[in-house]
Order: structure tokens, then C-alpha cells, then sequence
């Protein structure tokens, strides 16, 4: 019951920082920019890209020919002047401003992930300055797994990677000590 309890007061922390760190700081805002003729760029998109939602990386490049050699030379020199765009395209649209759907979801998420490393700061009986250790190094890790490939592999803007590195290691190091002094009440040991 305690590892359940850290874990919700751990994503609640982790909730309310995001929102902090996005609505107030612009941690989420970093590398984003607005286009020079928007209504250009959407008016393109169905043309473009069709009626299937998903991720589409221009310029593309069919993976099933990768042992074309001629087709991946074509690719090369397309892709030294063309200008590279990673969309996710929603061909039906939405209202961005209604995020009914998204808050929920980000609770549950930040609490499963509370829960997470509530799961691995309570695993032995390691005191608050350990626990901390591991909600330092937990958002480390993940960022290097997650966001620094998304920099590398898809060109992500290094100050969006930056950023969320600093959200990442703020929020869960404010969730952390919320969830280490939770689990540590009542035990003797301190490191």
C-alpha cells in the first residue's frame, strides 16, 4: 500500500510539473517554430500525404528498397538539398485547445510511471539519499534512450532534446522526493 501511495502522490507531483513546466516555463517549446505561410503548408498536406494518419519523414524513402542501390544513390541526392520535415500528420484535424482526452491520459501515464520507480526505490531498504539517486538517474536514462535518438536519428532540435532532459530531470527529482520520503517514513535508515 505505501508503494501505491508514493506512486499516486509521485505522478500527481509529476502532473502538476508538467504543467508548470510547460504552460509557465515553455519547457515544451524549445526548436518549435511557427511556419512562414501556414495556410500553405496544410493546404499541401492532403495532396501530399493522402488520408492515412502517421508519422511521415520527407524526403521519404522506401525501406524495401534499401538494397537498390540506384534507388538509395536517388535518395542521397534528393536528400542533400531537399529539406527535411518529420510530421505527424492527423488528416481529420482536431481541436488542439480541447485536451479532455490528453490530461487524462498524462496522469495515467505519469502515475504508471510513478509507479514504476516507486517499484524500483522500494525494492530493498535504501535510504532517501539512494532513492534519490535512482529518480535522478531514471529520467537520465530514459532521455538517453528516447529523446537523444529522436535528436539523432530524426533531427529533433537540440534545445527540444535539452529541454526535456531539464523537464524530465526536475519533475522527477521534485516526484522523487515526494515518493522517497513517503517510502522512507517510519524506517531508521538514512543512505
Amino acid at each position: 500500500m505505501r508503494i501505491l501511495v508514493a506512486a499516486i502522490f509521485g505522478g500527481i507531483v509529476m502532473f502538476l510539473w508538467g504543467f508548470v513546466a510547460h504552460m509557465v516555463l515553455g519547457l515544451g517549446n524549445p526548436g518549435i517554430h511557427q511556419p512562414a505561410h501556414e495556410d500553405v503548408v496544410i493546404s499541401s498536406l492532403h495532396e501530399g500525404l493522402g488520408s492515412q494518419p502517421g508519422v511521415y519523414i520527407l524526403p521519404s524513402f522506401d525501406p524495401n528498397k534499401w538494397n537498390d542501390q540506384a534507388a538509395r544513390a536517388a535518395y542521397a541526392q534528393k536528400s542533400l538539398t531537399a529539406p527535411y520535415a518529420w510530421v505527424v500528420y492527423l488528416p481529420q484535424g482536431g481541436d488542439m485547445t480541447n485536451m479532455s482526452r490528453e490530461l487524462p491520459r498524462e496522469w495515467a501515464s505519469d502515475t504508471l510511471s510513478a509507479l514504476v520507480l516507486t517499484l524500483v526505490m522500494g525494492l530493498a531498504a535504501f535510504g532517501f539519499a539512494k532513492r534519490m539517486a535512482i529518480a535522478a538517474l531514471a529520467p537520465v536514462f530514459s532521455w538517453l534512450s528516447v529523446l537523444v535518438p529522436y535528436w539523432n536519428w530524426y533531427r529533433f532540435p537540440g534545445a527540444f532534446a535539452w529541454a526535456g532532459l531539464v523537464e524530465q530531470l526536475i519533475g522527477w527529482l521534485l516526484a522523487g522526493a515526494v515518493m522517497a520520503w513517503w517510502l522512507g517514513r517510519g524506517e531508521r535508515k538514512v543512505f
